[in-house]
């Protein structure tokens, strides 16, 4: 097996951790849940036992909550503040037009919105699916410039999008019916089991694509990469 960009070293002289299935996968998967199911379980919660406004209020709460955590573990990234301002324009359209179905529309529309971007930014070459990895691993510029950082990212991207794609379209059906508490089974039936194992093989896909690329086999150190044996 090839060695990939095991160890990444920095003007500075630290190192980056190796970029290890388990390591990045435990980093990054609860993250995931929270940011994912956290506000819709809040808002939930908040209907059954209260009113509409306060489903909002709660998932609001926790939605930037959820934000200002990670800011303050240094893993927030560049889309933390997009995050916040969306969870607060969402709480606004939602209280002013008093509906719950309006309320969890608009993060099925955004997603499939996000589906939609996931596609096209693979095909111009820009996977986004490499921001949200950077967020997990600390890749440097050259890596993120190469041909494999573009290809993996890339398919992982488009197929991404579209699982985005299929379940914006499932739970915006359900959400037609009006039935909040179907939408809410939908959301994490479609969500949880899905999103963990796309997470699982994203990070498989990703570490074990770079293990094996040559591409760092013929640049030698240069760049700020160095080799070291692919890990186990």
């Amino acid at each position: 097996m090839n060695a990939g960009p095991a160890i990444v070293a920095d003007p500075g002289g630290s190192d980056a951790p190796e970029p290890a299935f388990r390591s990045i996968f435990l980093a990054g998967a609860p993250r995931f849940a929270r940011e994912a199911f956290g506000p819709v379980a809040a808002f939930y919660v908040g209907l059954k036992f209260g009113n509409l406004a306060a489903g909002i209020v709660l998932a609001t709460v926790v939605g930037i909550a959820v934000d200002l955590y990670e800011r303050r573990r240094g893993t927030a990234g560049a889309l933390a503040l997009v995050s916040v301002a969306f969870v607060l324009v969402q709480a606004v359209v939602g209280l002013v037009a008093d509906s719950a179905v309006v309320y969890l529309a608009q993060p099925v529309i955004v997603s499939a919105i996000w589906g939609f971007a996931n596609i096209g930014s693979a095909m111009i070459g820009r996977p986004l699916a490499g921001v949200f990895a950077d967020a997990w691993y600390p890749f440097p510029p050259t890596v993120r410039e190469s041909h494999t950082y573009r290809r993996v990212f890339g398919i992982e991207s488009i197929v991404w999008g579209l699982y985005l794609l299929g379940r914006s379209a499932i739970r915006m059906g359900v959400l037609a019916t009006g039935s909040i508490g179907a939408f809410v089974a939908v959301q994490f039936t479609t969500g949880f089991p899905f999103t963990i194992a796309l997470v699982a093989w994203s990070v498989w896909y990703a570490t074990r694509c770079f293990e094996r690329s040559t591409e760092w086999d013929e640049a030698g150190t240069t760049g700020g990469v160095s080799e070291l044996p692919a890990s186990r």
